[in-house]
């Protein structure tokens, strides 16, 4: 059988159309970009809760009533969300009523009626993991936004979105009961050096004021689950040698702030969405410890140019701990 030339070129692009769509991860990329222009007054407000969807149970709902009150105190430009977005096992399909229920029906403020940026938890990997990624779901409510590793630029601060589970290699060597929707993660070893070369990249060339990088899984963490080593070993060092200022995360059911012995990243969990790990407290890094909770709450997040403060509350929407630090003078409270 003779085909054209033409033919040939079409059978090989079909071919590689079809390779790209079955194994989209294999083939690196920089992480995607999105543009969050700065407000007119110079500032950036946002809020940053972890570990919430559980159908407004264990408190969900009355940290979500606070976080709507304090959003519309702070007028925020947008919400992060550190993972584990849906309990026990995320979510198991587009059409799943847990969205609606756990995300849509829950967070209704008016304030909170803005862009959340979310990054995937061990519990999300459980689930289907595509359909958490899928544009689908911001048909369903516009305000999700949802990928495994990407950039946020809001000019006076860039956010550097890290998909963190696949690091993890208890997941993979034992599991247990649980089952974890591997998909466009494998190898997972390629996948982590080309997520940790990409970070570094755009960690580089970044121009912001602040660098903020976003985990699900701790660095520093005296919680529940403690240290997460092979971040330690991993990550961390990238982000001490590019210059970061806050690692945000979730995982541990709790509020902390841990200030990083080496270099000036303080590390801040928000982890208590919904249902709190209880008594449960490590001593490790308890010299570096500034404050931790074992209750529900949020944070929030205000900078300028030359300030950025850090504050927790608790499920009241009372204050339990704030810092502040300033890029001129170096002072920390």
């Amino acid at each position: 059988m003779v085909f054209s030339e033409n033919r040939i070129s079409l059978i090989l692009l079909c071919l590689w159309v079809a390779t790209i769509s079955l194994f989209p991860e294999q083939i690196s990329a920089e992480f995607q970009r999105f543009e969050h222009p700065t407000r007119g007054d110079g500032t950036l407000r946002f809020l940053v809760v972890g570990d919430w969807g559980r159908k407004g149970e264990y408190n969900q709902s009355k940290v979500a009533f606070q976080m709507g009150r304090i959003g519309d105190e702070l007028d925020v430009d947008f919400v992060v969300s550190t993972g584990d977005n849906f309990y026990d096992n995320g979510l198991e399909g587009e059409t799943d009523p847990a969205f609606v229920d756990s995300y849509t029906n829950i967070y209704t403020a008016k304030s909170l009626q803005k862009q959340w940026f979310s990054v995937l938890g061990n519990h999300d990997y459980r689930g289907d993991v595509i359909a958490q990624l899928s544009p689908v779901l911001r048909k369903i409510d516009s305000r999700w936004l949802c990928l495994r590793s990407f950039v946020v630029n809001a000019e006076i601060a860039e956010l550097f979105f890290v998909d963190t589970t696949p690091f993890v290699e208890d997941y993979f060597t034992d599991p247990g009961d649980h089952t974890y929707d591997w998909r466009g993660v494998t190898p997972v070893k390629s996948y982590i050096a080309n997520t940790l070369r990409d970070l570094e990249l755009a960690l580089k060339e970044s121009t912001a004021k602040w660098k903020i990088v976003v985990g699900h899984h701790a660095i520093r963490s005296v919680g529940h689950h403690g240290d997460t080593q092979e971040l330690v070993d991993q990550l961390l060092p990238v982000l001490q040698a590019n210059n970061v200022d806050l690692y945000v995360n979730g995982h541990d059911h709790c509020l902390e702030h841990i200030s990083d012995r080496k270099s000036p990243i303080q590390f801040l969990t928000s982890g208590a969405g919904s249902k709190a790990w209880r008594g449960d407290l490590k001593n490790m890094n308890h010299h570096t410890l500034k404050f931790f909770y074992d209750g529900q709450g949020f944070m929030s997040v205000k900078m300028t140019q030359s300030d950025v403060e850090i504050v927790f509350y608790d499920v009241y929407g009372q204050v339990l701990h704030k810092w502040t630090r300033s890029k001129q003078l170096h002072s920390i409270m």
